[in-house]
C-alpha cells in the first residue's frame, strides 16, 4: 500500500536544506518519492495520506546499547514500580542483587526499546552478549549496529540515557542514514520547527516509522 506522509517541514539529511511542506511517498518498506506534498500527492492520488504536525528527519541512532540494554535494567511500570522505581538501575552490584534472568533482561530490553522509538531512534550500536536481549533488540524493529569508535572503551560514555542527543555538539549527527527516493522507509517526525529539534529535544517525538511501519505513534 502506498503511503503519504506530510510534515510541516522535511528535512531529508545532515546539512540539508529544511523542504517547508515536504513529504514522503512509502510503497511498503521503501521511499519511492520525496519532495512537495502537493507533487507527490498528484502523483500517487490512490496514497494513504498520513499528516505529521512539525519536523520530519531521518530516524535517529543510539550509540552506547550495550550500557543502556545489558548493564542496566528498566523496571516494568505496572509491576515493579513500587519496589524499584520506574528510572533504570545501574551498576554491577545493583543489578546483582536484582537476581536478573536472561528472560528478565529481555523484558527490560524491550521496555527500553519501547522507549527509543518514542525518541525518534531507528538505530543502536554496540556489542550486545545476552541472547535475550539481541531477540528484544530485533523483534522492535531496531537495526543493531557494530559499536563506533571507542565505543564501551574505558572511560568511554557509560551514561544509562536514551537520549540520542545526549553529548552531541549537532543533534543532526544523530540521524541515521537519509529520507531518499529508493531507500529505507526510516524515518520519525518531531513537534518542532526547522532549526529548533535542539531546544525540542527527542522526547518531542511524535512518529517513528521503520521498514514503513509505524512503530510509534504519540498519542
Amino acid at each position: 500500500m502506498l503511503t503519504l506522509h506530510r510534515a510541516d517541514v522535511l528535512l531529508t539529511g545532515r546539512g540539508a536544506d529544511p523542504l517547508p511542506g515536504g513529504a514522503v511517498l512509502v510503497d511498503g518498506g521503501r521511499i519511492t518519492a520525496v519532495g512537495p506534498y502537493e507533487e507527490l500527492g498528484a502523483r500517487a492520488p490512490q496514497a494513504r495520506v498520513r499528516r505529521w504536525p512539525g519536523l520530519l528527519t531521518p530516524g535517529l541512532v543510539l550509540h552506547g546499547a550495550r550500557e543502556l540494554l545489558e548493564e542496566a535494567y528498566h523496571p516494568d511500570g505496572q509491576f515493579e514500580a513500587d519496589a524499584l522505581g520506574t528510572e533504570p538501575i545501574a551498576g554491577a552490584a545493583e543489578l546483582a542483587a536484582l537476581g536478573l534472568t536472561e528472560a528478565r533482561r529481555g523484558n527490560s530490553a524491550r521496555r527500553a526499546a519501547q522507549k527509543l522509538l518514542a525518541r525518534g531512534v531507528v538505530a543502536v550500536s554496540g556489542r550486545l552478549t545476552v541472547a535475550a536481549v539481541r531477540t528484544a533488540v530485533a523483534r522492535s524493529g531496531l537495526e543493531l549496529l557494530p559499536p563506533a569508535a571507542g565505543e564501551g572503551a574505558p572511560g568511554g560514555r557509560r551514561a544509562v540515557s536514551a537520549d540520542p542527543f545526549e553529548g552531541l555538539a549537532d543533534v543532526q549527527d544523530a540521524f541515521h542514514g537519509v529520507v531518499a527516493a529508493g531507500g529505507p522507509a526510516r524515518f520519525a517526525v518531531f513537534a518542532a520547527a526547522a532549526g529548533s529539534l535542539r531546544e525540542a529535544g527527542s522526547a518531542a517525538c511524535v512518529a517513528t516509522v521503520i521498514g514503513g511501519r509505524l512503530l510509534h505513534r504519540r498519542r
